[in-house]
């Protein structure tokens, strides 16, 4: 298996390709996350794709990387602006990166979208005052708030090692990008993409995926759930989240 880091685009998105095969995949991490995240793919890749991994900016080996706004549609357009030239990818997106692909699959050609475990924050369903509830924590003590959100939200199936390397990756990125953006996020829709996308969308859940988010999503999105993870599938249990991936691919394919 050859591996190829390097940079994407005008903005020199930091990226790694994987695997061989004519359908490239685009894994885009999570709110403060980074590309090794998908290491349970990038490991061991998935016959017939080519997965390519990306840092979005403010993330991972592009956190110098400027916006010029700190949003989930800043974040998408600078996504789309580096896969110039891929053609038809699926787009798959962890946490806030689910919101990042559907914004970006409403500017490029896309065959799918996978969200995976995106809806944990019912998006479109919080009111302001739930929001500044959620995003105050962050602006109050940024580094204990990304370590209440890894215990809180990594499931029991997750090593405490794992969880406090996750911790302080997350941690470690820069507070000024992360605040505008969390907020941003916080108060993000999938209406205009749910209204706009033909192409099909899937989800990769775990358990912690509330009843109105479900709701919102019904008729829009095909749920594949795995059991006995929280908000990190792909790190709780890789190896059940790599076999669930590819029966997504594979779905796909047919």
């Amino acid at each position: 298996m050859e591996t190829q880091n390097g940079l994407l685009g005008e903005r020199k998105l930091a990226a790694t390709r994987v695997g061989q095969g004519d359908q490239t995949v685009v894994l885009v991490h999570g709110w403060t996350c980074r590309r090794s995240h998908w290491q349970s793919l990038l490991s061991c890749p998935v016959e017939g794709f080519s997965l390519l991994a990306v840092d979005l900016p403010g993330h991972g080996d592009s956190r110098a990387i400027p916006l010029d706004a700190w949003t989930v549609a800043g974040q998408a357009q600078a996504l789309v602006e580096a896969l110039e030239g891929v053609d038809n990818p699926v787009l798959a997106g962890h946490s806030m990166g689910g919101a990042v692909v559907l914004e970006a699959a409403r500017r490029m050609a896309v065959k799918a979208v996978l969200l995976v475990d995106t809806f944990v924050i019912p998006y479109g369903d919080l009111d302001e005052d739930s929001a500044r509830q959620v995003e105050q924590p962050f602006h109050d003590d940024f580094p204990a708030a990304i370590d209440n959100l890894v215990q809180n939200n990594a499931g029991p199936s997750m090593a405490e090692a794992d969880k406090a390397a996750l911790a302080e990756d997350m941690a470690a990125a820069p507070v000024e990008a992360m605040l505008p953006l969390w907020g941003d996020l916080l108060r993000w829709s999938p209406d205009a993409a749910f209204a706009e996308l033909s192409c099909p969308i899937h989800a990769i859940n775990g358990d912690l995926i509330g009843e109105v988010a479900r709701a919102r999503c019904a008729g829009r999105v095909s749920e594949w759930h795995q059991p006995g993870t929280w908000h990190f599938p792909q790190m709780e249990q890789p190896e059940v989240f790599r076999a669930l991936f590819c029966r997504v691919m594979e779905a796909l394919r047919s």
